[in-house]
């Protein structure tokens, strides 16, 4: 796998950008609390930007926020506990929150529920590529927004936010996503979902990237319900992102 340590280190400062920039922000209800990984679980998401962001990469995977029992819990995109500790290697201490939600506590890698979106994802992705290593050689996954909202103990996403909210977010996040882009030099940038793929497309018009979309392999959605790995595969062949 291609090492170039500035790529990672022009990440983590990326990060620590946006995690600053994002906490100026108010959310009116019925958001009751937000939750940004990027302060409480930055150990984890740091280590890893530095095992896996160091270099340049041809695809980059895009997901929209972080999920209550993944990214929320333990830092990493898609975080789905055992998938972030045993395929991808990282284990970290995770702070408490400044302001912990009591519906949805931080337990960090202590987390038993699964975040079915990210055992689908990094099931997908360990399946055909067997090592992290091997994935990470050319591929990468992020999130859009590194935020998760909650009304009490109910997630909320970023696309339900009210327009003037939505604006200043999506300022901070496209910028973060430009920066993402010009750090790791993608030939294409897949949307997990329509949300993803749409902001991709707005955030990068004019770059050269190549924007995709696979679906989301959320449990809320029929369609990844009934094989999301064999769909999102068909869909990424059909692109021509994957051989």
């Amino acid at each position: 796998m291609e090492r170039d340590t500035s790529v990672a280190e022009t990440l983590i400062a990326a990060a620590r950008q946006l995690s600053a920039r994002l906490a100026v922000l108010r959310f009116a209800p019925p958001v009751s609390h937000t939750y940004d990984p990027l302060t409480y679980a930055w150990a984890a998401h740091e280590m890893y930007l530095r095992r896996y962001a160091a270099g340049h990469r041809r695809v980059v995977f895009l997901g929209m926020n972080p999920g209550p029992f993944g990214m929320v819990q333990c830092g990493v995109p898609f975080g789905e506990i055992a998938a972030v500790r045993d395929w991808l290697g990282i284990v970290a201490e995770v702070q408490a929150p400044a302001l912990e939600n009591p519906w949805r506590p931080i337990e960090g890698f202590a987390c038993t529920r699964s975040e079915v979106s990210g055992r689908r994802l990094w099931g997908l992705f360990r399946e055909r590529f067997g090592s992290a290593e091997r994935f990470f050689a050319e591929h990468f996954v992020a999130n859009y927004c590194p935020l998760a909202f909650f009304e009490r103990g109910r997630n909320l996403t970023p696309d339900k936010l009210p327009a003037d909210e939505a604006t200043a977010l999506r300022s901070a996040c496209d910028e973060h996503l430009q920066a993402l882009v010009v750090a790791l030099q993608p030939q294409w940038v897949i949307g997990v979902g329509a949300f993803a793929e749409a902001r991709a497309s707005a955030a990068l018009a004019g770059s050269g990237v190549r924007i995709g979309r696979v679906l989301h392999p959320s449990p809320a959605s029929p369609a990844a319900n009934r094989g999301w790995a064999e769909v999102a595969s068909k869909q990424l062949l059909g692109l021509g992102v994957w051989q």
